[in-house]
């Protein structure tokens, strides 16, 4: 008779821990949700009592207060005054929360409360969007509202997109393009000393933060990326692809005022990659140039104005104000703005 024990292969466990993990992340999010759905329950009930007696001086802090004692008295701490406020104004701010999108079933009360700060209700949306999709969590959705990443993104409000002529066009994949892109993550100091090679290096020791910040689909290829000729090597600092967009990305880093000379040295760069390394089912590549401030005057003449495949952003190594960011994003979109008017006037010819 054969003794020998006999063990259930690895992938056996794998399977069934897998399962287990899944149901426990399925409850949990069940749960998170039916929360949510009662703090927004409580919301409403709060703002239909308190139109009921607004007739009444301070009828609403009375109630919420009176309320937070009863609560607290039966079911212990969590529904202080604030808190209740904040249910109040979840309300308030998604009247129509329970028809809206299955991503907003994804998020936690803490989402919730960081997206309510924001004003603009198609940024709001946006942001609920990305962070059910994207798995944001609650600090890195509070990172990106504080640098307005949503604002950053190089559209307009006329979405009229340009021509598409040979595959993507340049608005396709303004929408994936930010101005300024913050890199405060790299801890290094905004100076005119810091070299190209220092951020190069610190943007690979923070490559998950840098992914996340570049925004959705992107992926790394390659630093220092080699491309020859019969003649010459040239090497590109930082080459992504975009598997959404279906392209390469990539990525020139300068630590001064853009130049003309960038411009031109990026256009060769995009020329020879597609030439040489994009695939046959790829979109044309792009190229970004990362530099520290831009003149206006080297962007209007170049052709930087109306290639589809290239892009000039700022990029700030310390956290600006948001006054700072405003300004930046307001005098990118007039650029736009400016350019898409040229555009359909001489288009209408």
């Amino acid at each position: 008779m054969n003794s020998k024990k006999i063990v259930p292969h690895s992938k056996f466990f794998e399977e069934i821990r897998a399962i287990l993990s899944q149901a426990r992340q399925n409850a949990y999010a069940a749960i998170n949700f039916a929360m949510v759905e009662a703090y927004w329950e409580i919301g409403r009930r709060i703002v239909e009592e308190e139109q009921k007696g607004k007739g009444r001086a301070d009828y609403g802090d009375f109630l919420i207060k009176e309320l937070s004692k009863q609560l607290t008295s039966e079911f212990g701490k969590g529904f202080a005054v604030t808190t209740l406020k904040n249910f109040r104004q979840f309300y308030l701010t998604f009247p129509h929360f329970q028809k809206g999108s299955t991503a907003r079933s994804l998020l936690s009360w803490s989402h919730y409360r960081l997206i309510m700060r924001v004003e603009n209700e198609s940024a709001r949306e946006y942001y609920i969007r990305e962070s059910a999709e994207q798995n944001w969590s609650t600090r890195q959705l509070e990172r990106n509202i504080n640098t307005l990443y949503h604002e950053r993104l190089l559209r307009s409000s006329n979405k009229k997109d340009l021509p598409q002529e040979g595959g993507l066009g340049r608005q396709n994949f303004a929408e994936f393009v930010k101005d300024p892109y913050v890199l405060e993550f790299l801890q290094i100091q905004e100076a005119l000393n810091a070299s190209e090679r220092e951020v190069e290096t610190a943007i690979i020791d923070n490559l998950q933060q840098f992914l996340l910040e570049m925004g959705r689909g992107f992926s790394f290829v390659g630093r220092q990326f080699r491309i020859s000729t019969e003649t010459s090597h040239f090497y590109v600092d930082l080459v992504f692809y975009n598997y959404m967009l279906k392209c390469f990305v990539l990525i020139d880093l300068k630590c001064e005022k853009l130049t003309h000379q960038d411009i031109g040295q990026m256009d060769m760069y995009v020329r020879m990659f597609d030439d040489l390394k994009r695939g046959a089912d790829d979109n044309p590549t792009v190229g970004i140039i990362f530099c520290t401030s831009k003149d206006e005057t080297v962007v209007k003449y170049s052709v930087l104005r109306e290639s589809e495949q290239l892009f000039a952003s700022k990029y700030r190594l310390i956290l600006p104000t948001e006054e700072e960011l405003v300004r930046e994003i307001e005098r990118e979109r007039r650029m736009i703005m400016e350019q898409r008017a040229r555009y359909e006037v001489s288009h209408a010819i």
